[in-house]
């Protein structure tokens, strides 16, 4: 499907236009169009690629989708909701939407021990077009609901007013239309090594090379739905990889990192001779099965049989290893009858490639024999359904090349048993598969939260979640015997439902293994151990003892607590403790991605040093829709992000909360106005006593949102401690005093500069990053940070690297105040 319905909004009496566009071989041309599921009458509407509705009333709401069909298959759209306003009624309410930030801890909590406070946000829904802007398939922008005016408060905070702007009134505008991004690194999955310049595919077209620490950007196109990616190394040392990659569709950047399988290395056969290879022989397993290739059935591009030495790579991933999963291509999906995009459960892929011994010219082959050993297959129902797929590398679709039935066999001299034989013809470079359609499914709800609280308003946007089918073994959970499928899905505002296998009758028939990363940092898992608190978990007993729930490192202290694993026990219907999540039935994907935050779910959350933004505009940094054009904004540009970082090394005792402030300083519509703050805890350095450093972000200097005038932010590093200032860095201090003004700095506990312009480095203990997703580049900023150089990365604090301000503290006498307290309670005196 190359064109999907678009959502819409009309007013009644309106009409709409919804188009869809399929490709294929042969060409689709018929087309069916339904309504919340119905087939609609091609002789009432008359329709074909195109559906138009005209005097639309208020029952054909609800959502459209189209189907395309040939004698070659079929394939559905996704749906596209259609809205149908009353005469008068509005589409975008004036009043916004209640939303809330968190205030600075010198600031009073309200009555309820609160220390939120609404700004409010406008919804960005589509808001209904005029008659005249109803274009029909163009990808028109359209208009959606967004801030239409905004009011200046002043909260009283310890002694002085803290300013904040909230929405006062919502109305439609043009949507924002924010560039969405895949970025990653494309490695080897046994050595890590990178792929270096290596081709990028998206459909049939080039779309570029990977970097040479085989890094990579894609821009998703519009429209997109799934977007599949097919990496190619130029010197032919690793299998293509297909890989169905996640993407935010509220725009920014998701990282995701790519594993490719190394080629086997060739064998040589004799083309005139019967031959066969072992697939998955590896680590002193019995073979998953053979494959046989006859005499005479290696082929030339022309069709003549080539009976000389020929080159046999074959590379087999095998499912019973579980560290091959990252390396397997696309998302074990196939397109059924009815044009639904269903799961497959693997029991092997296998990538082939035959040449001339002495040329290296690519050969093909006649009917080949594909064997595989019954005893492999541990789900009796699997072994009547066992079918062998191939892979479209332009769609990441498996299509169906055969059946495989049983046959008795011998496998050399050893006992007779048992094989399922399917036949094939290799005649393009594709990736084969013996795999089973799997119909018992369900889904499973997660969220991601930015700390250990799992505030309902501080759930984390733009989070992949990756899911990994596993069939235990009966009786040790924890020593799964394979993996069979794997999704990866990314949190919305609402969380993540992610497609796993399920069973109703036994519990543990699959288990799913769970892990969630952002920008490349993995999340935590709640704990299992010592003590399972459902409270924590997200999961009310007894259904959480029914999922046995259990975090990576539950028996063993010294693994990583960044996944856990779960009985995907389908729920019972009958039983009330299991209707209410966290797995949901095939069926009910909607009552999953709108459930309460109340429902149970299964969570992840952000390890973080105590760490504290405050915008005086607000801004919710995994939702780019939410941006708003102001003097005063953190960001001045939404398509693209700049963030900045000092490294502040600190000598003392313990760990210390380290503040930024941030005012305008040059430009006069701000001059003296407050952008924001920011605060982080110093982390201690392993290998420096009593010393710790701290990455503190501050506003960029540069252009403000009208793209006029540059401001120089007046940036203010306060530690919060009984603290004086030691050290600034020599090239730091003579690039303030060449790029006048000089902030003075004429109190020994803070330090203060009019920020510099231009992007500086390492050398002088500030490190600025670029990029369209503001997390990913505070995220890569703050890893140069903490290594003290400009393209390094590290999570461990190098306090004494790459540094710009030093100060040495120490504890104050009892009863004396320390400065930053002096700040706050009497800021004039201070």
């Amino acid at each position: 499907m190359v064109l999907h319905p678009k959502t819409k909004v009309r007013v009644a009496g309106q009409e709409v236009t919804f188009c869809c566009k399929a490709s294929g071989t042969p060409v689709p041309k018929k087309y069916y169009w339904y309504h919340n599921g119905t087939l609609l009458e091609r002789k009432v509407h008359r329709y074909g690629s195109r559906l138009v509705l005209r005097g639309l009333a208020p029952e054909q709401a609800g959502t459209y989708h189209c189907k395309a069909s040939t004698e070659a298959g079929a394939i559905k759209s996704a749906p596209a909701q259609l809205t149908v306003l009353a005469q008068g009624q509005q589409s975008c309410k004036p009043e916004p939407e209640p939303s809330l930030v968190e205030l600075p801890s010198e600031c009073p909590q309200d009555a309820t021990g609160s220390r939120y406070y609404n700004v409010g946000r406008c919804p960005p829904t589509p808001c209904a077009d005029s008659p005249a802007d109803q274009s029909e398939c163009g990808a028109d922008a359209g208009r959606c609901c967004g801030v239409r005016r905004m009011e200046m408060r002043e909260i009283p905070c310890a002694g002085s007013l803290l300013p904040v702007k909230v929405v006062a009134e919502c109305g439609c505008g043009p949507c924002a239309q924010p560039r969405v991004l895949v970025q990653g690194r494309v490695t080897a999955a046994d050595t890590g090594e990178p792929l270096r310049f290596g081709q990028i595919f998206l459909g049939g077209r080039k779309v570029g090379f990977t970097g040479y620490k085989g890094s990579f950007t894609i821009e998703v196109p519009p429209d997109t739905q799934r977007l599949v990616a097919r990496f190619v190394d130029r010197q032919q040392r690793f299998v293509d990889a297909v890989k169905v990659l996640p993407f935010d569709r509220h725009g920014g950047t998701i990282y995701q990192e790519v594993k490719m399988l190394r080629k086997k290395e060739p064998v040589a056969l004799d083309g005139s001779r019967s031959n066969a290879i072992p697939l998955g022989e590896a680590s002193g397993r019995e073979p998953v099965g053979e494959l046989v290739l006859p005499a005479g059935a290696f082929l030339r591009p022309s069709g003549e049989v080539f009976r000389g030495i020929v080159k046999a790579s074959v590379t087999f991933l095998d499912p019973r290893d579980m560290a091959t999963a990252s390396a397997a291509s696309s998302d074990l999906s196939f397109t059924d009858a009815e044009g639904e995009i269903v799961p497959l459960r693997t029991y092997g892929m296998f990538a082939v490639d035959f040449r001339e011994g002495e040329t290296g010219a690519a050969l093909q082959t006649g009917p080949v024999e594909v064997r595989m050993d019954a005893g492999q297959v541990q789900m009796p129902e699997h072994l009547q359904k066992m079918k062998l797929w191939s892979l479209n590398p332009e769609t990441g679709l498996w299509e169906e090349e055969g059946v495989l039935r049983p046959a008795r066999g011998k496998r050399g001299k050893r006992e007779e048993r048992t094989f399922l034989v399917g036949n094939l013809e290799i005649r393009e470079r594709r990736l084969f598969n013996l795999d089973v359609p799997e119909d018992r499914r369900c889904f499973v709800k997660v969220r991601a939260y930015s700390n250990e609280k799992f505030n309902p308003y501080e759930q984390l946007e733009g989070v992949v979640i990756s899911l990994i089918n596993l069939e235990p073994q009966p009786g040790y959970p924890a020593n799964p015997r394979a993996w069979g499928r794997f999704d990866s899905v990314v949190t919305g505002p609402n969380g993540a439902c992610l497609p796993a296998f399920c069973d109703g009758q036994r519990p543990d028939a699959y288990s799913a293994y769970v892990t969630a990363t952002l920008g490349g940092e993995e999340l935590e898992a709640v704990a299992s151990s010592p003590k399972l608190n459902p409270n924590a978990v997200g999961v009310s007993q007894p259904y959480l003892g029914k999922l046995g729930y259990r975090r990576l490192d539950h028996d063993d202290p010294n693994l990583k607590k960044t996944a856990f694993q779960i009985n995907v026990a389908k729920p019972d219907p009958n039983n009330v403790d299991e209707t209410n999540g966290p797995i949901y039935p095939y069926r009910s994907l909607e009552e999953c991605e709108e459930a309460p935050v109340s429902a149970n779910h299964l969570r992840f959350y952000r390890v973080e040093v105590d760490k504290y933004e405050y915008n005086v505009v607000p801004f919710k940094e995994s939702d780019l829709t939410s941006w708003t054009g102001d003097y005063l904004s953190w960001w001045p540009n939404p398509q693209e992000f700049r963030a900045c970082f000092i490294k502040v090394q600190i000598e003392g005792p313990q760990e210390y909360m380290v503040r930024s402030r941030n005012v305008g300083g040059s430009h006069p519509r701000t001059r003296g106005q407050l952008y924001g703050l920011r605060d982080t805890r110093s982390v201690r350095d392993m290998l420096l006593e009593n010393t710790s450093g701290a990455c503190v972000e501050f506003k960029c200097s540069g252009m403000l949102f009208d793209q006029s005038l540059v401001d120089r932010t007046l940036v203010s590093i306060v530690p919060q401690g009984s603290c004086h200032r030691t050290a600034i860095n020599n090239l730091l201090r003579e690039y303030l005093s060449r790029h006048p003004p000089v902030a003075e700095n004429n109190h020994t506990a803070a330090f203060t500069m009019l920020a510099p312009v231009d992007p500086l480095g390492h050398n002088y203990g500030i490190y600025t990053v670029t990029d369209q997703n503001p997390r990913l580049a505070k995220e890569i900023a703050i890893g140069r940070c903490f290594d003290g150089t400009s393209d390094g990365f590290s999570r461990e604090m190098k306090a004494d690297a790459g540094t710009a301000v030093t100060f040495t503290c120490r504890e104050r006498p009892v009863g004396r105040e320390s400065f930053f307290q002096r700040l706050l309670t009497a800021p004039a005196e201070a």
